[in-house]
């Protein structure tokens, strides 16, 4: 639950602080006061879209955070997947906007994502607002109270992977199917494209080969020269200048003196070494040299193969070997999937075929399950609609399976129907019930979805609109009794019958200062509470008779 609230200049809001208490609480406040502001910020905690507009003017930024209770409830796994600390007493959870439209989100100080806040929102809090009631006319939330009231979640997650997969494997078939009949269509080219690839008898790494020797073959003939140049330099000179003569006399002279010169020794042995190593070098060059011929039919051979390489690559936009290789090996893989491309699309038949008969079985069950739920739905509904002003009332819970329509849910349509008179047959309940009706089917929903999902805060946004009266009053004491089970219930509301029966009480009012508007949201005392309810009774001249009116109510 709620314990604390803190609001930072968001709209009409300069600094808000408040605590909150188990059991049912009312806020009430004049058309405008603010109270929507309230809601507003709260939807920005349970990860609703933030607009920069809602800051107030000339603030940088707006911080809102709340601090929940979490003694009641189990969120440990929430907290370990999501890699967020975790106090099994206390979650606070922060959102800052600031003026140039940047949004922080924060759970207990770890930034955290929309994603992750709208989830734990979902399992700490419900706001209920008034657009809400137009969720009677959607299938999708008639079919998920069924479903939350069956409480049949392992059957449901079940259900919903084997669906996944058959639609997975329906998707195979599908392009299977696709990609067989344009195949096909191109197959005589596609053998061509592959035989083509095949005569050519591509060695991965001979591209590099090829140009090396083609370099080496246009230019055997200074290649030949250069190296018997280089050898002569080295060994074969007529002047006896040759790099390894002069060496050799070099060597000599350091030897001579090696005896009566002990650092000649080392040097003796160094030229020694170098004067190895150059006549292998000589001898490698002249070697190499020999071997070099110019061959223009060779040259011609390998030129020719390189045209057949680079005619490739460039037809199918690939820059190696090793690129055409690859397409070579997916071209083939084509052809053989449309070689047995008939077998194939029939093994995929067999398999969507057994995993929709699975998907199917589960869908049953889940129907089984909505059905036999249905049955207590329409006695709790009918229960709870009877002292809210509705002697006749008629609720019923359609469930009409359509197997040949598997959808993420199964193959179940849910449509709940009603009528608050004895003459005529139940009709879908947003189209035949009064805006008061919708009201008091929405609260008995809630209160039946409380029961079963154990929602620690539920927060009811003038949840009465469009009733009055005792009936007014018999919202409230349901409301009262779902608070009294342990649970968090807030009302914003409009009606002094409802605003009565609250354990706590807190008015939003707005204030008027020299240069601004500001809104605030205060607890009420017992004499504050009196006068308040009075208001709400008389308007804005506040009469005894109110005041004693009011009193009654509080059972004072």
């Amino acid at each position: 639950m709620i314990r604390h609230l803190h609001i930072e200049n968001y709209a009409l809001i300069e600094h808000l602080d408040m605590d909150f208490h188990t059991g049912f609480s009312v806020i009430t406040g004049e058309t405008g006061a603010g109270k929507s502001i309230i809601i507003g910020a709260i939807g920005l905690l349970l990860g609703q879209r933030a607009d920069s507009r809602s800051i107030k003017a000339e603030a940088k930024r707006c911080v809102v955070e709340a601090t929940f209770d979490l003694s009641q409830d189990s969120l440990k796994d929430f907290f370990q997947e999501n890699d967020l600390d975790f106090d099994d007493t206390e979650c606070i959870i922060r959102r800052e906007l600031t003026s140039t439209g940047k949004s922080r989100a924060f759970i207990n100080d770890t930034p955290a994502s929309l994603t992750q806040l709208k989830e734990l929102g979902e399992q700490l809090l419900d706001v209920h607002s008034q657009h809400k009631n137009l969720l009677l006319g959607k299938e999708d939330f008639q079919l998920n109270v069924l479903d939350i009231v069956a409480n049949h979640t392992e059957t449901l997650d079940a259900y919903k992977k084997e669906y996944q997969a058959y639609r997975h494997l329906s998707k195979q078939l599908e392009e299977a199917l696709e990609e067989a009949k344009a195949s096909k269509e191109d197959e005589d080219y596609l053998r061509f494209q592959v035989n083509q690839l095949a005569d050519a008898d591509l060695k991965d790494g001979e591209q590099e080969e090829l140009e090396e020797e083609s370099e080496t073959l246009e230019h055997a003939e200074d290649i030949k020269s250069a190296l018997y140049t280089a050898a002569n330099h080295l060994q074969s000179s007529n002047d006896g200048t040759d790099a390894l003569g002069l060496l050799k006399q070099c060597l000599s002279e350091i030897q001579s003196i090696s005896s009566v010169y002990s650092s000649a020794e080392e040097w003796a042995e160094r030229l020694d070494s170098c004067y190895i190593e150059l006549k292998d070098l000589a001898d490698e060059l002249e070697n190499q040299a020999e071997d070099v011929e110019y061959n223009p039919q060779r040259l011609e051979q390998v030129n020719e193969r390189l045209d057949t390489i680079y005619t490739l690559q460039k037809k199918h936009g690939v820059e190696s070997v090793e690129a055409l290789l690859n397409l070579q090996t997916e071209m083939e893989e084509k052809l053989l999937r449309i070689t047995n491309s008939d077998e194939f699309i029939e093994q995929l038949r067999e398999q969507v075929a057994t995993q929709k008969e699975q998907a199917l079985a589960l869908a049953k069950k889940l129907s089984q399950s909505r059905v036999f739920t249905a049955k207590r739905v329409e006695k709790e509904m009918e229960e709870r609609l009877l002292p809210l002003g509705m002697p006749n009332v008629q609720f019923k819970c359609s469930v009409q399976a359509i197997p040949s329509e598997l959808s993420t849910t199964g193959y179940d349509q849910v449509q709940f129907l009603f009528n608050a008179n004895k003459s005529g047959e139940p009709k879908p309940v947003s189209q035949i019930a009064s805006g008061g009706e919708i009201a008091r089917v929405m609260l008995s929903l809630k209160a039946l979805i409380a029961g079963a999902v154990k929602l620690p805060t539920i927060i009811f946004d003038e949840i009465d609109t469009g009733v009055s009266g005792s009936i007014a009053e018999k919202m409230a004491r349901m409301m009262q009794e779902m608070g009294e089970r342990g649970r968090q219930v807030i009302s914003i509301t409009h009606l002094p019958q409802i605003a009565a029966l609250g354990t706590h009480h807190y008015k939003v009012y707005k204030e008027d200062t020299e240069d601004a508007t500001l809104t605030h949201i205060i607890p009420l005392n017992e004499e504050q509470r009196i006068e308040e309810i009075a208001c709400m009774l008389s308007g804005e001249q506040l009469t005894q008779a109110a005041l004693d009116n009011a009193k009654t109510l509080l059972g004072k």
